[in-house]
């Protein structure tokens, strides 16, 4: 009986999915509608548990994205099994499949693959590495962040020669770093690195590196934010961040308990400068809001927030909620202000980003830092 027979008997593209899924089908007929002509058909054979390897080899190479995608979601489970020198034939043929989907063309198939075996204890190390060095964010980001494989030698080998930009910065926020690794990253000059590095709570940093950045992070807004939210900052950290610390974050570093004796007192002339200079900000943001001046707007917030007309111009262009709530924090303005703001910047009321019911921002300050730490990289 010709295939096209055979696909006559199994019905309708809906039916052959259905039996491409089921783990009860047999493996002769999963690897027949490996070669089906629908795509969903053949992405449901890839996702299945009971697909042969055979079938998952000619799957490996189908020209659908979306098959590839699903076959590396499940391959990559299977990869902890294959972690010795396998002498087993279907365990060879289940590593060439692991081996040619790392190679995938498509970002998206590798990210997939990435993304299953991330988390696990005992996946090829081999594997692990290969994705780890990435040149693709989707997917070295989750073996980078999550993998347990990665041991201190390799995260400084990936410090030393990052294969990509982000590299450092996605090896800065993986928990509990060690000292040799956190000393590596706080001696380059990858700013982005040091910032994640910085506001990572169980990141091992030393007094005497906490120190020397808090004194060099004059104008590193992202240093400072993640500084002031520290749980252990030294005294000699505070008191630099004191001295050259943004105006906006001045009320978060003077709030903590642990400051050095004075410092808070030391603070408050500036602090209060700050807020009347916010008030007055803010009453002008209001009546610039209320009367649809966007072009006022702009520059308030520009003066503001020091970014500038042209990044704060850039930001607004996006359209996006969480951007220009994230300006409206960084000028000091309030929540309820924002919510005025973006609607008057022409944000469609359903998707405006609302105060809490007590006022205050639906956003914790970590999410308000990341947003302006993407507009900053907005063009000036």
């Amino acid at each position: 009986m010709s295939h096209a027979a055979l696909r006559e008997r199994q019905g309708s593209v809906a039916a052959r999915t259905a039996l491409a899924a089921d783990d009860r089908t047999s493996p002769e007929l999963l690897t027949f509608l490996a070669a089906d002509p629908a795509p969903e058909v053949r992405a449901a054979v890839a996702a299945n548990a009971a697909t042969p390897p055979q079938a998952g080899l000619l799957l490996a190479e189908d020209a659908e994205t979306e098959v590839r995608e699903a076959l590396a979601r499940r391959i990559g489970r299977l990869a902890p099994g294959l972690t010795a020198a396998a002498q087993d034939r279907l365990a060879r043929m289940t590593g060439a499949i692991l081996g040619r989907l790392v190679e995938d063309a498509a970002v998206a198939v590798r990210a997939a693959l990435s993304d299953a075996v991330a988390g696990l204890p005992d996946a090829p190390r081999d594997l692990i590495l290969r994705l780890a060095r990435d040149t693709a964010l989707p997917v070295a980001e989750p073996v980078l962040r999550l993998s347990p494989l990665l041991t201190e030698e390799d995260l400084l080998a990936l410090v030393s020669a990052p294969p990509a930009a982000f590299t450092r910065r996605l090896v800065a926020a993986r928990p509990r770093l060690t000292e040799p690794v956190t000393e590596a990253l706080a001696g380059t000059t990858d700013a982005p690195a040091i910032a994640a590095l910085l506001a990572n709570p169980s990141a091992a940093i030393r007094e005497a590196t906490l120190d020397r950045l808090a004194a060099g992070s004059a104008g590193q807004d992202s240093w400072q934010a993640a500084l002031v939210r520290r749980p252990r900052l030294p005294a000699r950290a505070a008191r630099a961040l004191g001295e050259i610390l943004a105006a906006h974050l001045l009320q978060a570093l003077a709030s903590r308990p642990d400051l050095p004796e004075g410092l808070a007192e030391t603070l408050r002339p500036r602090i209060e400068a700050h807020l009347a200079e916010s008030a007055a900000s803010q009453g002008a943001a209001r009546e610039a809001a209320r009367s649809g001046d966007r072009a006022a707007l702009s520059a308030l917030l520009a003066a503001a927030t020091g970014f500038g007309e042209g990044r704060v111009e850039a930001a607004l262009a996006l359209r996006s909620p969480r951007a220009i709530a994230a300006l409206c924090w960084r000028a000091g303005w309030t929540a309820e202000l924002a919510e005025e703001v973006q609607s008057a910047l022409g944000v469609p009321r359903p998707r405006v980003l609302r105060a809490n019911v007590e006022g205050s921002w639906t956003l914790s300050p970590a999410e308000l830092q990341w947003q302006i730490e993407l507009l900053e990289e907005l063009p000036a």
